[in-house]
């Protein structure tokens, strides 16, 4: 049932955010830990966990699709229905949560803009998986680190941030050197093996927009509706749930996958074990994209190459190279300059900021509200 406007759409937010104001005296930090963190504490400590669930997702997919089941040695091909599994696992989870706080179910937006981020967010994988097929690596670790400029030009055009220009910039030196970190190591595949195609480039312009277009369009929802994370998690994984049964009944792919998962039952225990890996991602983005933004969770996002490479460095002793401390210090660096130059900000008289027409949050964002 999409909600109207009216008295209508206003009780369904309120009952969305109903449970969340039970929290605002204490937060879930302060009650686990005996001590209330600080938001900065918070946004790190969220972004290292979705690091982790990312890490763990995708060590739990290679071993589902590379191990043999049966004695015939049948591999597991299903990835259309890997993402179905995952879209109703998480529906579940949600609903699960939003009972156990005593949440209203329904939805509080209209359901076609949950079906918008969906829309977009399956473009931006079609995009993505397809571009890899065109382009070189060094080509697709750019496209990987490049999401922060997207997002705050997309948050721009729709009205709900201004960035100034040191911005930009603060976030195109991190991108360099992220992807300068990538590929200057002895980990980075050898380059030139795959030629850059114009289609493959505009592939994965499609990915960085409709990436960032998906995260950037969640943060409006959250701000414009007053929506609860589990609400909107719940509604974008039905609509994307959706999204994938169509695409598989339209491939004859679903009725083999469940096949194949009734005859090897381990298939599906790891199948299973890889959407709760999701779920627990997907409980992580909407806590960032809600209480600290769009752009903080594309420099998770980005920041997760770079923890990739290091615990690559660590496992398998490789060194790091010359190109990758300088990568590192520019990055670290403008992240240094970048808090400094914020706080300096900060301290001006509030007058003179909105003088100067500052309406902006920077890369490093300390959102005023933020309970875990």
């Amino acid at each position: 049932m999409v909600v109207e406007k009216g008295s209508g759409k206003e009780e369904g937010i309120n009952d969305s955010v109903e449970a969340e104001k039970k929290g605002e005296e204490m937060g879930y930090d302060e009650k686990l830990l005996g001590f209330k963190l600080p938001t900065t504490a918070k946004m790190f400590l969220a972004c290292g966990t979705l690091v982790v669930f990312f890490l763990l997702y995708g060590v739990l997919q290679e071993r589902l699709m590379t191990i043999p089941y049966g004695p015939d040695g049948q591999m597991f091909t299903f990835s259309a229905f890997l993402v179905l599994n995952n879209r109703v696992v998480v529906c579940t989870v949600a609903f699960a949560i939003l009972m156990y706080q005593g949440e209203s179910p329904r939805n509080v937006a209209p359901l076609y803009k949950y079906f918008g981020i969906s829309f977009s967010n399956t473009l931006a994988t079609m995009c993505q998986y397809e571009a890899l097929k065109h382009i070189s690596f060094p080509t697709q670790t750019l496209g990987k680190c490049g999401k922060m400029i997207p997002v705050m030009i997309i948050s721009g055009v729709l009205g709900m941030k201004k960035y100034q220009s040191k911005d930009y910039i603060a976030a195109l030196c991190i991108t360099v050197g992220c992807a300068i970190f990538v590929l200057g190591g002895d980990t980075a595949p050898q380059s030139g093996r795959k030629e850059d195609s114009m289609f493959g480039i505009l592939l994965m312009g499609g990915y960085l927009f409709f990436d960032g277009f998906t995260s950037t369009f969640q943060e409006k929802l959250f701000k414009d509706y007053k929506i609860s994370s589990y609400n909107q998690m719940l509604y974008v994984n039905l609509t994307s749930a959706i999204l994938s049964f169509t695409f598989l009944v339209a491939g004859n792919q679903l009725f083999d996958a469940i096949t194949f998962t009734m005859t090897y039952p381990a298939s599906y225990a790891a199948a299973f074990t890889l959407s709760l890996a999701a779920c627990g991602g997907q409980i992580t983005i909407y806590y960032i994209i809600k209480n600290f933004g769009a752009l903080v969770f594309a420099t998770a996002m980005v920041f997760r190459n770079v923890v990739s490479i290091l615990l690559s460095c660590i496992i398998f002793f490789h060194p790091l190279t010359l190109y990758q401390w300088i990568a590192g210090g520019l990055v670290l660096g403008t992240y240094y300059i970048h808090s400094v130059t914020k706080k300096r900000g900060a301290k001006k008289p509030a007058t003179e900021q909105e003088n100067e027409g500052i309406e902006m949050k920077s890369i490093v964002v300390e959102p005023s509200n933020s309970k875990i």
